[in-house]
């Protein structure tokens, strides 16, 4: 008969288990402290127009005006009859075509001071990492801070935005990226350096298969196309003037925020009311002395 091995691990094998989890709760810690002394990044509706929705991972959504949504881990979707237009907390304003997909992979914020100044400048360090599978966004970018990311990745590439007026489409064999106003770096290869787009310029990518290396074509935007690429970029740049974001200076028990907390300050949306206009004076003419 033969004797049955049985594996016993080594005191080292064991050290390198025990180690090996001991640092990847320490980064999940870390990971945590770090969300909860941020802001939950928000997005805020400013208009529908047509059947649109919204997954946030617990529950699929009408999209309604007006509502707010925590942004990050977010699936937005138009029907084909439908478009819609947000805004996220960091000031960037987004237009959705009919028949778009846009999934919000990473949206962190940093605190922001409640009481600001200027709200053409972006509050915060922000990080933005969405995927478009399919369809068309226009953005419309606040002035991003040092430090801030914004990336949106198609099938074919990586869009690198930097600012301020940008159209993405994706289908399922081409992306095109038109850049009216700021800067963008475009990647077809993620290992590669990008191509740098000049505003009026935009870039078409393809790939003949998932497995081929992406053709990168770079010209002018066509003449034909300007009207309607500037008009979803105006409509994104609309949105993000019907709102801006600050903090609560207190904690929802009433608390006043100590900045560097464990209780992150509450992002609010205060909502931008087109200003009243006095009412016109009319002099009667009997009423004037010569």
């Amino acid at each position: 008969m033969k004797a049955k091995l049985r594996y016993s691990p080594t005191p080292a094998l064991w050290l390198c288990a025990v180690t090996g989890l001991a640092v990847f709760a320490a980064s999940l810690h870390a990971d945590d402290a770090a969300r909860r002394k941020n802001p939950t990044s928000k997005l805020y509706v400013a208009d529908v127009d047509g059947p649109s929705s919204i997954n946030t991972g617990d529950r699929i959504d009408d999209l309604t005006k007006k509502s707010v949504y925590s942004a990050e881990g977010t699936t937005i979707e138009t029907k084909p009859d439908a478009s819609n237009a947000l805004v996220l907390s960091n000031g960037t304003g987004i237009f959705f075509d009919p028949d778009t997909k846009l999934e919000v992979k990473r949206f962190l914020q940093e605190p922001f001071s409640p009481n600001r100044s200027d709200v053409e400048v972006e509050p915060s360090v922000s990080q933005t990492s969405a995927f478009l599978p399919r369809g068309t966004v226009g953005l419309c970018t606040s002035k991003m801070v040092a430090g801030s990311t914004m990336v949106y990745n198609t099938p074919q590439a990586s869009i690198a935005i930097r600012g301020r007026k940008v159209v993405i489409q994706s289908t399922a064999d081409t992306t095109t990226v038109s850049l009216i106003e700021g800067d963008v770096t475009v990647r077809g290869d993620l290992n590669g350096g990008g191509d740098s787009l000049k505003p009026g310029q935009q870039a078409i990518i393809t790939r003949s298969s998932p497995s081929s290396p992406p053709v990168i074509k770079i010209q002018a935007i066509p003449d034909n196309q300007k009207e309607a690429l500037g008009d979803k970029v105006n409509m994104a740049c609309m949105a993000r003037k019907t709102v801006y974001f600050s903090t609560s200076e207190r904690n929802k028990d009433g608390s006043v925020f100590i900045q560097g907390g464990d209780t992150p300050p509450e992002i609010t949306i205060v909502e931008v009311l087109p200003g009243t206009i006095p009412p016109g004076v009319t002099v009667s003419p009997s009423a004037i002395t010569r």
